[in-house]
């Protein structure tokens, strides 16, 4: 046994496994009541604050208590573009690395600057989610730009 506890060397395989099982998703039976929910998506812009990891610890006790009462149980997780917060993440990148504005590139070239930045930072939150053990199923997340998503 090892002198110090390392949490991923227990914690990662494990979810990796439950996650290979489908233990987070729906089990398809509709004779069963279900309980679905969908996760307030966090803006891509950044990573999980404090209040993030209780609001989901909370979730994620609540789908897990479902789950354990027989229920057909659905965590939908996702990420929201947020708009406006992710052009002034991306213009204070471009303004510090390469001393330029968004002006300088032109509208299509800047919104293809957000889109590889949102490729590159993107994931962050959902590596975070699943450090914290959510019982999300992930095959379902979503993003507020994906093809298909209805728009208001």
């Amino acid at each position: 046994m090892e002198k110090t506890y390392n949490p991923q060397d227990i914690e990662q395989p494990l979810y990796e496994h439950w996650e290979k099982q489908g233990y987070f998703k729906p089990n398809g039976d509709e004779s069963q009541e279900s309980f679905c929910i969908m996760i307030p998506p966090p803006n891509v812009t950044g990573s999980l604050h404090m209040g993030h990891a209780f609001q989901q610890t909370i979730m994620d006790t609540m789908i897990r208590y479902q789950r354990m009462q027989g229920k057909n149980t659905l965590w939908q997780a996702g990420t929201d573009h947020a708009g406006i917060a992710t052009q002034m993440v991306v213009e204070r990148k471009i303004a510090a690395e390469e001393g330029k504005t968004r002006h300088d590139y032109g509208r299509d070239a800047f919104i293809d600057k957000i889109w590889q930045w949102k490729a590159e930072s993107g994931g962050t939150i959902t590596r975070q989610m699943r450090r914290l053990g959510n019982s999300v199923d992930w095959e379902r997340e979503r993003f507020t730009m994906d093809e298909g998503f209805p728009m208001p």
